[in-house]
């Protein structure tokens, strides 16, 4: 199950986009995201760059705008 928006967002509070890949996964570490979301990312993202949140959400198999 992926992470909730909120979670993903919390984990990426302060992201500037467009964003890379490794960028967001540190930027989460940094956050002291649960190594849930952390794993979810890695295992998730497959893009090198992100314009968006929302594509970050479209990898990760959810959508912006609520749990």
């Amino acid at each position: 199950m992926p992470p909730s928006p909120t979670e993903v967002q919390k984990a990426l509070k302060g992201a500037d986009y467009p964003a890379q890949r490794d960028d967001l996964i540190e930027l989460a570490k940094e956050n002291e995201a649960p190594d849930e979301v952390v794993d979810e990312l890695e295992e998730s993202l497959e893009d090198d760059r992100y314009d968006s949140p929302a594509d970050v959400m479209a990898d990760l198999g959810g959508e912006l705008g609520g749990d």
